[in-house]
């Protein structure tokens, strides 16, 4: 690994790692840092409106010379808030019950509604709006920013692929099955990242072990990226063997100085063992794993049914944003995958990434020794 692979060609890097695009974390300053340290950084902008996608864009370029990446979300379909007769009732008339039940939470927590609720990567929430109309003026940044990588953290991104290409941009996708992987090599993608069980934030039912060498076999020559539960250089080794090319890692650089994340929720993930975490819909109304809190529990002895994405954000986001305000570890400990028990320290994130590699060609080596 001190040499370059065939993905690191690809993307113009020198280490096959790559941040994860996490939302609120995987600001610009974390994305320079670990792009300047030589893997890539990858922006998480899914919540980000497309003026401050823009700027996100344009201070990541001051913060670095060399190539970096964009996240955001293309859902195959969001919901109308008004009932369709073809499609049964509305999302949105199960919504009075749960913001009922948010509130209530709230006042038995001693938590103040904010009047800005405010959006784990900064803004107005009031404002953001996960619609068709969101995600194309989204991409529409992003064709006219031609940034160097693009990755679908959610969806297809077939259709936007020729405007893409046409700017020398590398498309990704990420998918939790064989299938997915499948429909979206049809559509052109250049790297397919399988994001497995283990997973913080949106993954996928099949265990990380399990998931990888399989979408390998499925899309081949297509470079894969294995990702879930991978927070030191051991499991980058381990997807490596399994046929990867290389790791989308993202609890490992949630504890870094550079993190957007606060200090509160960084020390929460260094306090976390691999038992903390829990997969729950009452955040995004999707699958996603996070750190055990109140307002897991709460909603799980509850016993309600989370609305669809990206309704149950209208739920939860007081609940958040009022946590937040608070500084409640207790409430609002964020998003992390089940290696965070490997985590014990905020560090740079060069020396995380340094560490990472190191600890791979270790393994590697031992590997070797072993035949």
């Amino acid at each position: 690994m001190s040499s370059k692979t065939s993905l690191c060609d690809l993307l113009g890097i020198e280490v096959p790692v790559v941040l994860a695009g996490m939302g609120g974390a995987s600001t610009p300053r974390l994305v320079a840092a670990v792009s300047n340290a030589g893997g890539l950084g990858i922006l998480g902008a899914a919540g980000c409106q497309p003026d401050e996608l823009r700027r996100w864009i344009a201070e990541t370029r001051e913060l670095t010379s060399k190539p970096f990446g964009v996240d955001t979300l293309l859902p195959a379909s969001v919901r109308r808030h008004k009932a369709d007769a073809a499609k049964g009732p509305s999302p949105l008339d199960r919504l009075p019950q749960l913001q009922a039940f948010a509130r209530e939470f709230m006042a038995r927590e001693g938590l103040a509604r904010p009047d800005l609720p405010a959006s784990p990567a900064g803004g107005d929430t009031r404002r953001q709006t996960f619609s068709k109309d969101f995600f194309e003026a989204q991409m529409e940044v992003v064709v006219e920013e031609r940034v160097a990588v693009y990755a679908a953290g959610l969806g297809d991104p077939g259709p936007w692929i020729p405007r893409l290409r046409a700017n020398g941009t590398v498309v990704m996708a990420v998918v939790g099955a064989v299938r997915h992987a499948r429909k979206v090599a049809e559509s052109g993608v250049d790297i397919i990242v399988a994001q497995g069980h283990d997973a913080g934030g949106h993954n996928s039912p099949i265990g990380t072990m399990a998931l990888v060498p399989q979408v390998v076999d499925a899309v081949a020559p297509i470079p894969v990226l294995g990702a879930g539960g991978i927070s030191d250089g051991r499991g980058l080794a381990a997807v490596m063997m399994l046929g990867a090319a290389g790791a989308w890692i993202g609890s490992a650089f949630l504890a870094a100085t550079e993190a957007g994340i606060t200090d509160y929720q960084k020390q929460a993930i260094v306090d976390s063992n691999e038992e903390n975490t829990i997969v729950s819909r009452c955040v995004t109304g999707k699958p996603a794993r996070l750190i055990r809190s109140k307002w897991t529990q709460a909603w799980a002895e509850s016993g309600l049914e989370a609305l669809p994405m990206p309704f149950q954000s209208m739920v939860s986001g007081p609940v958040l944003a009022s946590g937040m305000a608070a500084r409640r570890a207790d409430i609002v400990p964020g998003f992390a995958g089940q290696g965070i028990g490997m985590i014990h320290a905020v560090r740079p994130a060069a020396e995380i990434l340094h560490e990472i590699v190191a600890g791979a060609q270790r393994a590697l080596k031992r590997a070797q020794e072993l035949l």
